[in-house]
């Protein structure tokens, strides 16, 4: 009986997932049943273990939170490392200032927890108390995120279906005219999608979309087509979308010229690794049939970019979560009173 009380909630958790999972794989509520139910599976193995050895059991439990603190700090020394060398690489901008700025600020929230337990004043643990419940919240939808990220970037495209269409999005030409590596990733990410279908007896074609920014010469879905055509692809098997200028525009713009070819089409949405589980959201709420892959990234660009995916997502559910987090602000000030 015991074994089964404690199994039973990952047991349902995975049940619920695995429900969710197969009616769409793009959800990300599909990330939280699976970290729950690998929550209290860890849960009860711990029961398990107490069974055995209650010293054991307790070290088992208390490992993750005393480890909390030092990984904390390694991660902020890491990000602040990857910040730098974001700005040498790529230039100043926001955007390539995420990873530093979130170093900075898990250092900095790090030192005003142990000086406010340490002095014990009151308008500072007043001040940290939401900081630190928000900052909670926050940490775990980024776990959810990564983890489902994870997965949906390893199992999320496989099935049965035969695939009609590979859509490669844009990313920006160099020059004005020149594919640069990070457009070129997913343009050969997307090339061996199309090989491996065909080679499977299937006739899919490559769609290429993404329109011609203020700085550049033609649009971004006519250079990823040579680029495509110079690698081998027959032009007669490449389609152009060159009016998108952001990633739904991208998704709304293909899904049109899929339908006109074929109403109950079936694709396969290229981009990098780091945008796969923002751009399977956007397919899904364009109700675009197709799954998500990603093609690799340089490793220094990686962290930056991941940021910027989760807040945009995080955003995209803003009443909810910046509700949430108000109500925690709330509780955590009540609390420190």
């Amino acid at each position: 009986m015991v074994h089964l009380v404690l199994f039973t909630p990952a047991g349902v958790f995975f049940l619920i997932f695995a429900c969710s999972f197969a009616y769409d794989r793009r959800l990300i509520r599909n990330g939280v049943y699976l970290f729950f139910a690998l929550l209290f599976l860890f849960v009860g193995l711990v029961g398990e273990v107490l069974q055995v050895s209650v010293r054991a059991a307790g070290v088992l439990f208390a490992v993750p939170f005393l480890l909390l603190p030092p990984m904390m700090l390694v991660l902020a020394v890491f990000l602040i490392v990857n910040g730098v060398t974001m700005l040498r690489r790529e230039g100043r901008s926001l955007a390539n200032l995420l990873s530093l700025a979130a170093g900075v600020g898990i250092i900095l929230f790090l030192g005003l927890q142990v000086l406010a337990a340490d002095t014990g004043w009151k308008p500072l643990e007043l001040a940290m108390a939401p900081v630190t419940g928000v900052l909670g919240y926050v940490s775990l939808l980024f776990t959810i995120f990564l983890l489902y990220s994870f997965v949906y970037g390893r199992i999320g495209h496989r099935g049965r279906h035969a695939v009609d269409f590979v859509v490669v999005l844009g990313s920006g030409l160099v020059g004005g005219s020149r594919v640069p590596p990070l457009l070129a990733g997913r343009l050969e990410r997307g090339r061996t999608a199309f090989d491996a279908e065909r080679a499977k007896g299937r006739d899919p074609m490559l769609l290429t979309s993404g329109g011609q920014g203020p700085d550049e010469d033609l649009p971004e879905a006519r250079a990823m087509a040579d680029y495509l055509i110079a690698a081998g692809v027959s032009a007669d098997r490449i389609l152009v979308e060159d009016q998108s200028r952001t990633t739904q525009e991208n998704l709304r713009f293909s899904k049109a010229l899929m339908q006109d070819r074929k109403a109950d089409y079936r694709a396969l949405v290229v981009t990098n690794n780091f945008h796969v589980m923002r751009a399977a959201q956007i397919a899904r709420k364009e109700k675009v049939m197709a799954q998500v892959i990603g093609s690799p990234t340089a490793r220094y660009f990686w962290p930056s970019a991941t940021i910027r995916e989760f807040v945009a997502v995080f955003l995209s559910h803003r009443v909810l979560n910046l509700g949430i987090c108000a109500l925690l602000s709330v509780i955590g000030v009540v609390l420190a009173l």
